[in-house]
């Protein structure tokens, strides 16, 4: 299995965009990718409609570490661990998402990547200072083997 590192530096304070993405009732502004629609609870679950169909999405418990790792429990009852975080840096912070490649075609792990990627980007739009449109950044190569 390998696996992508898709990161986004963001001119704005780790805590701000922690808290800003740790807020389950803002992944659908964000996380298309994930949720495109309301997030309804269910015990420490979130129910989103994805673009896959009805998923189960838990969180770690909120911590001060910037961590945002979270399983996915897909349609077919597959759970995937998603790693993200929120780190400092110097220009405010960064956010890394770890894209793990599954049972896809190279092009299917691109496009996963380029998903998560406009994801990070439209976060970093919704939460920098001053910026009203998401825009993307240069891609980021950074594959490593898993």
């Amino acid at each position: 299995m390998s696996s992508r590192h898709i990161s986004r530096v963001i001119a704005a304070p780790a805590e701000r965009v922690y808290a800003f993405a740790a807020e389950p009732d803002n992944l659908p502004a964000w996380a298309a990718g994930l949720a495109s629609a309301e997030v309804t609870r269910r015990g420490e679950d979130l129910v989103v409609a994805s673009p896959m169909g009805e998923v189960t999405v838990r969180f770690v418990p909120r911590n001060d570490l910037g961590v945002l790792d979270h399983v996915v429990t897909l349609p077919t009852g597959e759970a995937v661990l998603n790693p993200l975080r929120v780190v400092a840096h110097p220009d405010g912070c960064e956010v890394i998402f770890t894209v793990r490649r599954l049972a896809m075609t190279e092009e299917q792990f691109d496009a996963d990547c380029a998903a998560v990627a406009a994801d990070l980007d439209r976060l970093r739009g919704l939460v920098e200072p001053g910026r009203s449109e998401p825009v993307p950044s240069e891609p980021q190569p950074s594959d490593r083997a898993g």
